[in-house]
């Protein structure tokens, strides 16, 4: 199955030191979403850079085609809040530790 990458960034970039309560409740929603990625089978892996200034997320996964892919990654409830804006590219995992990438 073809793989994905869709790296997010917060719209407002005060959000990652100060998230509002709504921010806060979405990011939640956000790492659910991801879990339930990861439960069936879609998620290969996810994460932010630790840093406030310029800090960014991926998610990488598997999807059949870039409809597919679009979709789930306009289903994020991050993206799909405005919370976090979205780019979608292609990805291939090319060297990982076993088991990662299997």
């Amino acid at each position: 199955m073809a793989q994905w990458i869709y790296r997010i960034v917060p719209t407002r970039p005060e959000m990652v030191a100060a998230a509002t309560d709504e921010e806060a409740a979405v990011i939640e929603e956000h790492f659910g979403y991801l879990q339930a990625l990861k439960g069936a089978g879609i998620l290969i892996l996810a994460g932010r850079t630790q840093v406030d200034e310029g800090t960014f997320g991926i998610t990488i996964f598997e999807a059949p085609d870039e409809i597919t892919a679009r979709a789930i990654m306009e289903t994020d409830p991050a993206v799909s809040a405005g919370v976090m804006s979205a780019t979608l590219y292609p990805y291939a995992v090319a060297v990982a530790r076993d088991g990662l990438a299997d």
